[in-house]
């Protein structure tokens, strides 16, 4: 049986709360982002954002190649991020040993796959650092936040549609990961830990887990709350 879960950072379940996913707030729990600003906080919420879960690691976007992250100041590579410090961790489980490939991660409106969030620009990186400190050694994962206006698009695994192809919906010169216009790709079979990812293309290794750490980072576009904001994420295994 194939079962894909989601985890805030790299332990805490995000099926909770009814409804759950990742909330994104200012510097703590029900406060707003500030308009043209990334979240200060990200918390497991109910649906609608009211209710209170686990604080999970908060990675805030800072440049299109650096990030805020926990644990050290100032911002950092994306690279550098180890993979326990990420925003959310994907694992996908099966009963045989299998290989994944094609995994795709969306935001969207909650409603369509194709449909970009509402209100909402967002910015996803692919941690690829199984080593437990940030250190001097990089990781493979993504040197820019898919989403920011400079990416060219592509990674280890090739040219995708994605930066810098916004969605059609989307006003000239406006940039997010949302719909099907940016599409995010995550590494082939990085198997359990992500620990044989590798540069994110290589491995074809088969695993009864394999897990993907990613960071998310999110602007509000206008005041208020924003709820038709979800993500998908899908995948070959064979």
């Amino acid at each position: 049986m194939a079962t894909i879960s989601f985890f805030g950072g790299t332990n805490t379940p995000i099926d909770n709360l009814s409804g759950s996913g990742l909330g994104f707030f200012g510097g703590s729990f029900g406060s707003s982002v500030e308009l043209n600003a990334f979240q200060g906080s990200t918390y497991i919420t109910n649906g609608a954002g009211t209710i209170e879960g686990a604080a999970v690691n908060n990675i805030k976007y800072a440049s299109a190649t650096t990030g805020y992250a926990p644990s050290i100041v100032p911002a950092t590579g994306l690279k550098y991020i180890p993979n326990k410090n990420a925003s959310l961790n994907v694992r996908f489980t099966h009963s045989s040993n299998v290989k994944t490939q094609n995994v795709r991660m969306r935001i969207f409106d909650r409603a369509n796959a194709n449909n970009p969030a509402s209100g909402v620009w967002t910015r996803v990186a692919e941690l690829l650092k199984p080593m437990t400190s940030y250190s001097t050694v990089e990781g493979s994962g993504d040197v820019t936040w898919w989403g920011d206006s400079t990416h060219d698009g592509t990674d280890s695994q090739g040219t995708f549609s994605g930066s810098p192809n916004r969605d059609i919906r989307l006003p000239a010169n406006q940039y997010t990961v949302g719909g099907s216009g940016i599409i995010v790709p995550l590494a082939q079979s990085p198997g359990p830990s992500g620990q044989f990812a590798g540069n994110g293309s290589a491995n074809t290794g088969t695993y009864t887990q394999h897990d993907w750490y990613v960071a998310l980072s999110a602007s509000p576009k206008s005041i208020g709350a924003k709820t038709q904001y979800g993500l998908y994420v899908s995948l070959e295994y064979l």
